[in-house]
């Protein structure tokens, strides 16, 4: 891991999603070693000096591998420490929202009319048909206020504005990188799920929505450890399409070492040299902020709500986040980002 600690190199992290520091600092004095070297101010230590962080603060140092989470991606630009850092850190409420115009940063087309889309649903939606197709993927409900819905995505917007990301709700084919005729679902070696004619109806619902502004019932907030994070602002049924997974579509083989906290797996073949990732580093939505669980722990495993799923859609792979129970107000969102499994409610899952 190589750390630069020039100020030309430092970032500032408290706009990094994931990124987050758990530390109780109280010295304000700068930690020096005998011959008047900066050290550590965690360690001590005055070596391993391309992984000590100079604060654009301070002046303190800090070694990145001392810092917990560990800064893992190389920072550009300014850098603070936590203790600098400590009275930006909070809520989203800390940062200035975006001031942009909402129907431009989304690119919102005929907004949508909520009591329209849930004549639509009802007229759908038999007693009948309902116990039939008991498992059915549910399209999102959007909050009734649109001054509530407002709110919502001013907190996107300043997510990704903070974190440099373009919104994007599809997949994206970007020159230099995977092709559009690169994702292929037929080319998957088993572990998708066609789309039924009743789910597809669902997903493109969520689309028309997404469209016309009627965003799911989600807020984003930040958190002093794990940065970035989305929470329930509404209800969320069972078995309802949260998001797509979205972003630059790229061959895994070309990411192997990247540095993203937010790749997902997208297309696996019988040759790996076809497999493919989202990468929603420059391009995504409000999937890219969800939290991953730690899956090796119990406490972990109890967190998650939701699971991302993959679809063969028109003869193209999809990811999704599904919740898999009953999300309620102010709960945040977890998935497991690793898993692979076969159960609830289609065969696999990325």
């Amino acid at each position: 891991m190589a750390r630069r600690s020039s100020r030309s190199s430092k970032r500032v992290l408290a706009a990094d999603p994931g990124i987050g520091f758990s530390l109780q600092l109280t010295c304000k004095e700068k930690t020096q070693t005998d011959n008047g070297d900066i050290a550590c101010q965690l360690c001590k230590l005055g070596d391993r000096e391309n992984q000590l962080l100079l604060c654009d603060g301070c002046d303190r140092g800090f070694h990145s591998t001392c810092l917990r989470p560990i800064v893992f991606r190389i920072p550009s630009g300014s850098w603070l420490c936590p203790l600098c850092s400590s009275s930006h850190r909070g809520s989203i409420t800390d940062f200035p929202l975006v001031q942009t115009k909402i129907i431009d940063f989304f690119r919102i087309q005929r907004p949508f009319d909520l009591a329209e889309g849930a004549r639509k649903r009802r007229k759908t939606n038999s007693g009948i048909f309902l116990k039939k197709k008991s498992r059915r993927l549910l399209a999102f409900t959007p909050s009734k206020d649109p001054s509530q819905r407002l709110k919502q995505m001013a907190s996107l917007a300043t997510a990704m504005t903070n974190s440099g990301v373009e919104y994007s709700d599809v997949l994206t084919y970007m020159p230099g990188l995977a092709p559009r005729s690169a994702n292929d679902a037929s080319l998957e070696k088993g572990g998708m799920q066609v789309m039924s004619k009743e789910d597809k109806a669902s997903y493109d619902q969520c689309k028309e929505m997404s469209r016309g502004g009627a965003c799911p019932p989600l807020m984003v907030t930040f958190d002093s450890h794990e940065g970035f994070v989305v929470e329930a602002d509404g209800l969320i049924k069972d078995l309802t399409i949260v998001a797509e997974y979205t972003g630059d579509v790229d061959y895994m083989s070309k990411r192997e070492n990247d540095d993203g906290d937010s790749i997902m797996g997208l297309l696996f073949t019988e040759s790996s040299s076809n497999d493919l990732v989202i990468c929603p580093d420059k391009r995504g939505n409000i999937a890219r902020f969800v939290s991953g669980i730690n899956n090796h722990t119990r406490e972990g495993r109890k967190k998650q709500n939701l699971k991302s799923v993959r679809f063969n859609i028109n003869g193209k792979a999809h990811a999704l986040l599904i919740a898999i129970r009953d999300i309620h107000k102010g709960e945040r969102l977890y998935y497991d980002y690793n898993g692979y499994q076969h159960d609830y409610p289609t065969e696999h899952f990325v």
